[in-house]
């Protein structure tokens, strides 16, 4: 498939109008003021109209683009190529009360890329609450905190291919681009390649082939260094109703998929990164369910739960999300849902992310937890590291790790809570300052051991000398403490020096 039938001039054009007008995160962000953006995010327009009144460009192009306000004609065309927009599928103009008025038929967003560089992407309007409409089967949803999260999960570069699969307006594949040589984007909706490809031009990046079809399909044969994908997730009774949220596959199985397939097509050492929902049950644990889905594939993986809903929030979500609520189907469709869960044996849904490396390792490991707290962002830049903390802590013996030199993680900072005047503390907390903001609660010993590992002195010695100051028998000390060790080498607190 062309990468896009937007003209590359048109799209040089208006990127430099948008650019010189400062309709970016930044200037947009200023432009609106707090109150007006949120109301905005309460799908209130009124205080956004009124802070973008006037002729001035970056009010015309917030109102025509981003709030759906008609523009008047004349005004429109003293900034924008209008003629060339109307062919080109983005714009129309209408006869309205005070003569002809340009509308917008998509919508137009600034996303921030890396470096602060900025990147436009374009989607179907958003249905507006109470509108009486729902969205169409082909949908292309705009840009937004998944798609943030998605980005900011995505490991640093360079690599030589990358692949965004279910590309949907572009997004992924935007960041994709500063970070792989040769970037391929997939998606079921021809529709979606389409306006991907003008998100892509907009943004000044050419060269991405869009490819139609389902998951690995129209990339069969081929590796890639990176995959993410966003995909269709949600768990639903109605196979592919909108094909921006739902899949042909029953429950959560298009996730499962993604992932049981990534290693054909993945280079050695490649990575595939997806977010994901999964089904709670009674008959199976969460975390052997997903875990097992990673394990299969003999690569290296993290699975992180973010949140967890029960049935009717679930429903109640991706309701709202179609603009169903106060339709005639609403009732019927909310009960039809939890139906369909009662009969499954599902009792919630899981929201998080998966990240898998293709290690070809006898020994590769998962890691699966629940983290619900704030964690640094991008994660990105660190997540090999805490890929690598798992992995190091399942190879090594009891004799292994006492040989290890080991040094405490930067960031990591002792805390100690104890009654005024009493002689000892009531606990010790071992806390990350930034990365995954964890804190474990560790005895005299592992305190201790955070104090003077500095990467110079293996385990043992360091052991006996403390097993000395606290009067307690060395060979004892050595026998406990590395399984406690062994946790919190996973979990990032300390490092094996190199």
């Amino acid at each position: 498939m062309p990468e896009t039938n937007f003209p590359r001039g048109l799209a040089e054009r208006l990127r430099g109008t948008l650019i010189d007008a400062d309709y970016t995160v930044s200037g947009v962000r200023d432009r609106l003021g707090d109150a007006a953006a949120r109301a905005l995010a309460r799908e209130e327009l009124v205080p956004a109209l009124r802070a973008t009144g006037g002729e001035e460009r970056l009010g015309l192009l917030l109102r025509l683009w981003w709030l759906r306000s008609p523009i008047p004609a004349k005004a429109a065309r003293a900034i924008l190529p209008v003629d060339e927009l109307v062919e080109a599928g983005m714009v129309t103009v209408d006869e309205l009360p005070g003569g002809p008025h340009v509308r917008a038929l998509v919508h137009l967003g600034p996303w921030e890329l890396e470096e602060g560089r900025p990147g436009f992407v374009v989607s179907d309007p958003k249905v507006r609450p109470g509108s009486g409409a729902v969205p169409r089967h082909d949908h292309v949803v705009g840009a937004g905190g998944a798609s943030a999260t998605l980005s900011q999960l995505i490991v640093d570069g360079p690599f030589d291919r990358a692949l965004d699969v279910g590309t949907g307006c572009g997004v992924q594949a935007l960041h994709l681009a500063s970070r792989a040589r040769e970037v391929v984007a997939t998606d079921l909706n021809p529709r979606a390649l389409r306006l991907a490809g003008i998100s892509l031009a907009l943004s000044g990046i050419f060269g991405t082939r869009l490819e139609q079809g389902s998951l690995y399909e129209p990339v069969e044969g081929e590796r890639f260094d990176l995959i993410v994908s966003n995909p269709p997730f949600v768990i639903t009774p109605e196979a592919s109703r909108y094909t921006y949220r739902e899949s042909d596959l029953p429950g959560d199985d298009v996730c499962a998929e993604l992932v049981r397939q990534a290693p054909a097509h993945l280079t050695e050492g490649g990575w595939c990164q997806i977010l994901a929902n999964w089904v709670h049950s009674d008959t199976d644990d969460w975390k052997d369910r997903v875990g097992g889905w990673v394990a299969g594939t003999g690569c290296s993986g993290w699975v992180v739960q973010r949140d967890v809903q029960d049935p009717a929030e679930y429903v109640e979500l991706w309701l709202r999300d179609s603009c169903e609520q106060g339709t005639p189907e609403y009732t019927r469709r909310y009960d039809a849902w939890l139906d369909y869960f009662e009969r499954e044996g599902i009792k919630g849904i899981g929201f998080g992310w998966i990240s898998l490396r293709n290690d070809v390792a006898q020994d590769a490991t998962v890691r699966v937890e629940e983290l619900a707290h704030d964690l640094e962002k991008p994660v990105g830049p660190y997540l090999p590291d805490v890929v690598d903390g798992a992995m190091t802590a399942h190879r090594l013996t009891d004799a292994a790790l006492l040989s290890t030199r080991l040094s405490l993680a930067p960031g990591v900072v002792e805390e100690r809570v104890s009654r005024p005047g009493a002689p000892d503390p009531e606990k010790i907390l071992l806390r990350q300052r930034d990365g995954l903001r964890r804190v474990a609660r560790v005895g005299t010993v592992e305190a201790a051991l955070a104090g003077v590992c500095d990467g110079t002195m293996p385990v043992a010695p360091l052991l006996d000398a403390i097993a000395e100051l606290i009067h307690e028998d060395p060979a004892v000390i050595r026998e406990r403490t590395p399984e406690a060790l062994r946790t919190l080498i996973s979990e990032g607190f300390f490092r094996v020096a190199r």
